[in-house]
């Protein structure tokens, strides 16, 4: 069975205190919604998108700490470890339609950290 993570255990994982601050995001972003690698970016104050996408696309906690909610700022998938397919069958799941490849009424599921 996969082990349940709250954000006081992940004060136990080893991990750098970015991963920590960044997998504790992911928990909290609600089933049916997604964010962006961006809106992570800002509520972790910092400029680097980039650093955020690839500490959510080494995620070694998946799908348990959902980084599969998070896409690019334009709604488009981007990518996932497990593949895109299981990407969308994991966001289908929780209620989100995709439709050439980006995220239905993106801005009816975008979660914001404001």
């Amino acid at each position: 069975m996969a082990k349940k993570h709250s954000q006081k255990s992940l004060q136990k994982e080893n991990l750098t205190s970015f991963q920590k601050r960044c997998y504790a995001l992911l928990l909290q972003i609600p089933k049916g919604k997604v964010t962006s690698y961006g809106e992570l970016a800002r509520a972790l104050k910092t400029p680097g998108f980039r650093a955020v996408g690839r500490c959510v696309g080494a995620n070694p906690f998946a799908p348990e700490i959902p980084c599969h909610r998070v896409v690019r700022s334009d709604g488009n998938l981007g990518g996932y470890s497990g593949g895109l397919s299981k990407k969308r069958a994991l966001l289908k799941q929780e209620g989100i339609e995709i439709q050439s490849g980006k995220v239905s009424d993106f801005r009816e599921h975008f979660h914001s950290f404001r």
